[in-house]
């Protein structure tokens, strides 16, 4: 009875084991067996290495890109494209329950290679919080005021509810308690968002905003923090005394009402220097964790938040204007790592504020 048993063990694993099968983990990822050969999940690959994918459906093309770097792939083909240059597998890319899963050797002799694995993506624990306890994201635009809108229809003011629940969450994870503007699509007037500051006595306030510009080759992230002298145009300081807008800065150009009286709102912020470095670390981080064109941090002469001490930074994180950035910002994936790379600005800052204080 028992060698019968071991007879028919031995069956089943032969049968599972043979054609397209689940075998042990291969460098900490799911490996599988098809047709013989070895293969391991492309997503899973890509959230452990930190690298931005972006898959069509319709043609079952699959891009990947970090570090300016990119591969592009296609379901069921063998012919890859690695920073423009034609390569050829010799098994293809292919599904497994659904998913996408590439050759093993693919990923050891491109992936491994392209990709290198220099730092570690995983998020670190909690941050050890000083001062700041209390954070205001605020999401540009909503309900009837839709922001600026791209080409294919995005309009902004979807766009930066999304990362602004993104970033929230992220923060809280940190431990932070977080306070938002508006958590849908809403309309909420500035002097609505200046209330909801104030009443929340907060520690930070991070306003999210994306680009637009007749100029449609304009593209890029920026900061813009509080300063009592325009940086960017000596023109600004004539115009915030006169009460109107008249900055040339691309941030200004083509943007609505309601995102010139939240910068304009800005000015009178005492946490000037704080803002500075706020805006300073989260452009940082942005540069160091997305392939993404950073403009910098600009200053602007505006008043925003009457009466209310913070350190205070609006982001842009974009041109839907820009036909590759629209695409970008469509890309939820894209999106998360644009709320990560400002929660990471965001902790950088808080971590070493106990530093820079003590310097000054």
């Amino acid at each position: 009875m028992k060698a019968l048993r071991n007879i028919i063990l031995f069956l089943v694993l032969a049968a599972f084991t043979a054609g397209c099968a689940g075998i042990p983990t291969r460098a900490g990822l799911p490996s599988y067996t098809i047709n013989g050969t070895s293969y391991v999940p492309l997503i899973a690959l890509c959230e452990a290495r930190g690298i931005k994918w972006e898959y069509d459906t319709f043609s079952k093309k699959v891009d990947l890109n970090r570090d300016s770097h990119r591969i592009s792939l296609m379901v069921g083909e063998r012919l890859v494209l690695v920073d423009g240059a034609p390569q050829y597998l010799k098994h293809p890319v292919d599904f497994y329950q659904g998913a996408i899963a590439v050759p093993y050797k693919f990923k050891e002799q491109v992936i491994d290679v392209v990709f290198k694995e220099t730092k570690t993506y995983r998020r670190a624990a909690a941050v050890p919080l000083t001062r700041f306890k209390k954070i205001v994201v605020d999401a540009g635009h909503g309900g009837t005021d839709p922001g600026a809108i791209g080409r294919t229809g995005i309009r902004e003011k979807l766009l930066t509810l999304d990362i602004a629940k993104r970033l929230s969450k992220l923060l809280r994870d940190d431990g932070f308690e977080v306070v938002m503007t508006r958590s849908s699509d809403a309309f909420v007037p500035l002097s609505r968002r200046v209330a909801i500051t104030n009443k929340h006595n907060a520690d930070l306030f991070i306003s999210i905003h994306a680009n637009a510009n007749r100029v449609r080759s304009l593209r890029g992230f920026e900061v813009y923090y509080i300063s009592p002298q325009a940086g960017d145009s000596k023109r600004a300081l004539s115009a915030a005394q006169k009460d109107r807008l008249a900055l040339e800065s691309s941030c200004f150009s083509g943007n609505s009402v309601t995102l010139r009286a939240i910068l304009w709102d800005m000015i009178y912020t005492y946490g000037r220097a704080e803002s500075i470095e706020l805006a300073e670390s989260v452009c940082s981080s942005m540069q160091r964790e997305l392939d993404s064109r950073i403009i910098g941090v600009k200053s602007a002469n505006f008043y925003v938040l009457r009466g209310v001490s913070m350190p205070a930074i609006l982001a842009e994180v974009g041109f839907l204007s820009n036909a590759d950035e629209e695409q970008m910002l469509k890309n939820s994936y894209y999106r998360q790592q644009v709320a990560e790379a400002i929660e990471q600005g965001v902790r950088n800052y808080v971590i070493d504020y106990p530093v820079m204080e003590a310097s000054r």
